[in-house]
């Protein structure tokens, strides 16, 4: 009675909350609801009965039902047995939740134990889980029953697989599915033949299915911005002579002009799929910046041309003595600072050129600076206490992630600590921290164009920030479990993220909304790296298999296998010819990604259907192991060299 009692007490303040007088006088006169007080239920009543389980009296008949539906799937034809075959998991879950939420312990714990094991392996972490929850009350709050009661669980399907499972489900009779079916899944209708068993494969597995078609729909500006014209810079020519007006020197030969850089001469290209430029607002360069942008092009003007018959070499730092100690490791972008995270909450920069790390003077000495001088900073800096590394001190937690900006005065740490740091490299002191996420913060980026930068936690959101605001600007909220990486695409417009609910999103940081929706991998994505042109992204994870997306349209076209460990680090050439892949199993592989692109741009691509996912062993160009030295991470320099570093594992 007391439970009974509960639930028309929630029902009342449902009705309270729409206003609706009329109903709620009746409901009390008929269920004889006298002198309630005010704040009848709390929210989490009221969401428990309005998301309450059907009981089908009888808790046997689920376990005859499941057996039904498994022997209809098993003997359906091979051309939709497949496609059948991907509700039998879903179905399974919610039959369990319903027979807890119903009190029958007993028949839940033995429906899971005979027909669990059955399901896929990517499937088994969250059943193992599930089982733990034996009493209606513990699911109350339970990351895995609120997943699945909250959101429908999404099955691509032909429209004549969906037809006959349909009929088998009315002609058989089967309600407790047909409740499961109708309340908690979502299909996602096409016309055409059903997919077989290694396309339905390449997009399954993540927590709630697959990704709708609606969720790739929406166009994503994946082009690069237009170059800084960086003209402005070019040194003056010297004023020539006017020789022919000298009667003095007839035989003097004539000066030639002086050549144009060709640097200069030529103009940045306008990408057709680049956001406009107002699109966000970008911090304005100043001359500091265009001058390293010209160092840049100098630099990548000497690079070196990789392909298969001519790969990168490679400089692997090993960290000695750490093992265990040493949590991320970061490089700039110009190759010459790298940061080690440690568990003892320490950060440590290393200069890797024999130009040391100064430190700024004090502010006695800086008052006698020419602010005016044009080499102002250097002049700011003091060479006397100049040194190789420093320690930066201030987390209480071991560090997950450092960040360096782009124009290398500043560094972004993230911890378990729930904080993020950001630091001054010219005082070598933190000078924000960054707080808002509720639990251990994974990773954080900087945005290739600066102050921007974006987190993720395990607190299942990722959160973009300016260095100028300690609030977020906006919050990336819809992963179903950790948010274990994110990266900003390279024109700054969009953030990926990858998560351990096995799905990658791509999310616009002008909207905040997540414009794609990737699944196919079969464990946690821990890395993630955008190609040099913009429009591929490529995904690591722990089932140990990099996959190939394209951004614009949102399908999976290649999946690279190999690695026989989780793979943690990825980069692509400066010129976009290779991926590098760096994986906990001490092997760094070297992928041909010209010729993948290649032959995926020969093909028309069927947008309304899955195509076909191409196998990475023919784009396999090398394999490289280290002896004991996992990856921390992967860095090609202007010039394509490639830099590794991991720290050397006894035991391994």
């Amino acid at each position: 009675m007391a439970q009974n009692r509960n639930d028309l007490l929630a029902v009342l303040a449902v009705v309270k909350k729409y206003n609706l007088k009329g109903t709620e006088e009746l409901l009390k006169k008929e269920a004889g609801l006298i002198d309630i007080p005010e704040n009848v239920a709390g929210e989490a009543e009221v969401n428990s009965v309005l998301a309450a389980y059907k009981s089908e009296g009888d808790p046997d008949i689920y376990e005859h039902s499941y057996m039904e539906l498994r022997k209809f799937v098993e003997e359906s034809l091979d051309i939709y047995k497949h496609e059948l075959a991907l509700i039998l998991y879903p179905v399974l879950v919610h039959m369990y939740i319903e027979l807890v939420y119903n009190s029958h312990e007993e028949q839940a714990k033995k429906l899971i134990t005979k027909f669990g094991p059955e399901q896929e392996y990517y499937y088994q972490d969250e059943l193992a889980r599930l089982s733990m929850v034996t009493k209606r009350d513990q699911m109350s709050g339970n990351d895995i029953t609120d997943t699945f009661k909250s959101n429908a669980f999404t099955i691509r399907i032909s429209r004549d697989t969906l037809s006959l499972l349909k009929r088998h489900l009315h002609e058989k009779k089967a309600s407790v599915i047909l409740n499961i079916v109708n309340e908690h899944m979502y299909f996602d209708l096409y016309e055409g033949v059903a997919r077989n068993k290694s396309q339905c494969d390449a997009t399954s597995g993540a927590m709630t299915g697959e990704a709708k078609r609606q969720d790739n729909k929406i166009k994503v500006y994946y082009g690069l911005l237009k170059e800084p014209d960086v003209q402005t810079l070019q040194p003056a020519a010297p004023p020539e002579e006017d020789d022919d007006m000298d009667p003095d020197a007839p035989d003097k030969p004539k000066k030639k002009k002086p050549k144009k850089d060709p640097l200069y001469s030529k103009k940045p290209k306008s990408d057709p799929n680049a956001p406009p430029l107002d699109r966000i607002p970008l911090p304005k360069l100043k001359d500091v910046d265009k001058m390293e942008k010209v160092k840049a092009l100098r630099e990548a003007s000497k690079r070196v041309n990789l392909g298969p018959d001519s790969l990168p070499s490679i400089c692997m730092y090993t960290l000695l003595n750490a093992n265990y100690t040493v949590t991320c490791a970061d490089l700039c972008e110009d190759s010459s600072l790298i940061a080690v995270g440690f568990s003892d909450s320490s950060i440590r920069v290393w200069s890797m050129t024999p130009i040391k790390l100064r430190e700024m003077k004090s502010a006695e000495q800086l008052k006698e600076i020419d602010r005016d001088a044009e080499d102002v900073l250097i002049r700011m800096l003091d060479d006397r206490k100049a040194e190789t590394c420093r320690t930066l001190c201030g987390h209480s937690g071991p560090i997950y992630r450092t960040s360096f900006a782009p124009d290398r005065t500043m560094m972004l740490s993230c911890s378990e600590d729930c904080t993020i740091r950001l630091w001054s490299l010219h005082t070598w002191t933190c000078v924000v921290v960054y707080k808002g996420h509720q639990f251990p913060v994974w990773d954080v980026r900087f945005s290739p164009h600066g102050h921007y930068f974006v987190s993720c936690s395990h607190d299942k959101t990722a959160r973009l920030w300016a260095t100028d605001s300690h609030q977020p600007l906006r919050i990336f909220a819809g992963h179903l479990a950790d948010v274990d990486v994110c990266i900003f695409h390279p024109n700054s417009n969009y953030v990926a993220t990858g998560s351990s609910d096995r799905s990658v999103r791509l999310w616009d940081v002008c909207v905040g909304n997540h414009h794609r929706l990737l699944t196919g991998h079969k464990a946690p994505i821990y890395s993630l790296a955008f190609s040099m042109c913009g429009r591929y992204l490529a995904s690591g994870s722990a089932d140990k298999r990099v996959l190939i997306w394209d951004l614009a349209h949102g399908h999976l076209i290649a999946a690279l296998t190999g690695h026989s460990a989780t793979i943690h680090s990825m980069c692509f050439s400066r010129d976009g010819t290779i991926l590098a892949t760096g994986g906990l199993d001490c092997a760094l592989k070297l992928w041909d990604f010209t010729k993948l692109v290649d032959d995926i741009s020969g093909e028309n691509v069927n947008v309304s259907h899955n195509p076909d996912v191409r196998d990475g062993e023919p784009y396999l160009l090398r394999t490289f192991p280290t002896k004991q030295s996992p990856f921390l991470t992967l860095h090609f320099t202007r010039r394509n060299l490639l830099l590794g570093v991991g720290m050397y594992e006894l035991g391994v």
